[in-house]
């Protein structure tokens, strides 16, 4: 989120989005880090309690936010930015984050 703030310009919030295109950081490695961080702890606490609807919850929120941002963030961000975005989707894939040098 302090990357949004200090190189955006802004917030993750869609009522004060950032400004400039933020590239660095984890954004480095994948779209959209803040995601897969929540997807990260629902997962994690699914495999300490072994309870499967912790499982399904978490499938049901990766589905939110997986048509959140395909069918909202991407084309907002698509228009907003442009071409550096475009390019920016192209190279840094958008759950799974990119290991090696980036």
């Amino acid at each position: 989120m302090r990357d949004f703030v200090v190189l955006g310009r802004g917030t993750p919030a869609p009522i004060d989005p950032p400004r400039e295109l933020v590239v660095r950081g984890l954004y480095r490695f994948v779209r959209n880090p803040m995601y897969v961080a929540g997807l990260i702890i629902l997962l994690g606490h699914f495999l300490w309690s072994q309870a499967a609807v912790l499982f399904a919850y978490t499938a049901v929120v990766f589905l939110g936010f997986h048509l959140f941002v395909v069918l909202y963030e991407e084309p907002v961000l698509s228009r907003q930015f442009g071409e550096a975005y475009r390019g920016y989707r192209a190279r840094i894939p958008r759950w799974v984050p990119r290991l090696g040098a980036p």
